[in-house]
């Protein structure tokens, strides 16, 4: 039997289970995978964090250098996200050049960031024109268990908390008041005043299901993902998938997207 076969009767199988009202993993329909959350976990990184949602692992690790800005907000620091699928994580993924999908799911993440104003870029100038704090954002797919843009986008936001910069390295003095003694270096935390989360739901067979596992992401017509700030506004959304979506599935997404987005900060951040 074909592997396309295979998959079509197992996104059949799901899309029937979905319309009786039932997920093969037993969930109701707005309830998460066990998430878990473990920070520092990179050593050689300036932050870093471990998220898993149910079988879905993700690795996110942060790396400051000193740089020039943008010509267009020469006081402001930089920030810059990417994401790689290891072949390891699904017989999906491919080696080489970054793919698509890989592409895609660091724009999310990257949009949630920068449309909560995450991180007060600001205060990561050095020297206007010249020098500033450059924030890379590395995502690893480690095991992909599907819905990965709320692991990743998990683990970039706890990464960023966990992040020290590092001035002592460059040989530079920490701000006043700002300076810590952490295992013989000085350092100090970015300055974040945001926590986005990131929050998809899936449509299948007309019912609306939050973190859609990978089998249930196959028999998706529509995803839509919701990045939402501690206060309920939002600072982010993508839709995937040919399905449309009706005015009132939109708000049931983005309502539920901002009150999980809201157990998960509090549970996790």
């Amino acid at each position: 039997m074909g592997l396309e076969i295979m998959d079509e009767i197992k996104q059949n199988y799901v899309a029937n289970l979905v319309a009786s009202g039932k997920r093969e993993d037993g969930r109701g329909f707005r309830e998460f995978r066990e998430i878990s959350v473990e920070r520092g976990v990179a050593e050689r990184a300036e932050g870093s964090a471990r998220v898993k949602i149910g079988d879905s692992d993700v690795l996110v690790g942060v790396k400051l250098d000193v740089g020039a800005p943008f010509p267009d907000t020469p006081n402001k620091g930089v920030i810059i996200t990417n994401a790689e699928l290891v072949p390891l994580a699904s017989p999906e993924f491919e080696s080489g050049p970054p793919r698509e999908d890989s592409v895609q799911l660091a724009r999310v993440v990257d949009r949630g960031i920068r449309g909560s104003e995450a991180i007060d870029l600001e205060r990561l100038c050095i020297e206007e024109g010249e020098k500033v704090w450059i924030v890379f954002i590395d995502i690893h797919i480690l095991d992909n268990g599907g819905n990965l843009v709320d692991a990743a986008a998990l683990g970039a936001i706890s990464a960023l908390l966990n992040a020290r910069i590092p001035f002592e390295k460059w040989g530079l003095p920490a701000p006043a008041g700002e300076g810590e003694e952490e295992e013989g270096r000085e350092s100090s935390r970015l300055p974040i005043r945001e926590t986005p989360v990131a929050v998809t739901t899936a449509k299948i067979e007309g019912k609306i299901l939050v973190d859609p596992n990978v089998n249930e992401e196959n028999a998706a017509t529509t995803k839509l993902t919701v990045i939402s700030n501690a206060d309920g506004s939002l600072s982010g959304m993508q839709k995937s998938g040919s399905g449309g979506l009706k005015e009132d599935e939109v708000l049931e997404m983005v309502e539920l997207g901002i009150e999980k987005a809201g157990e998960i900060r509090e549970n996790f951040l």
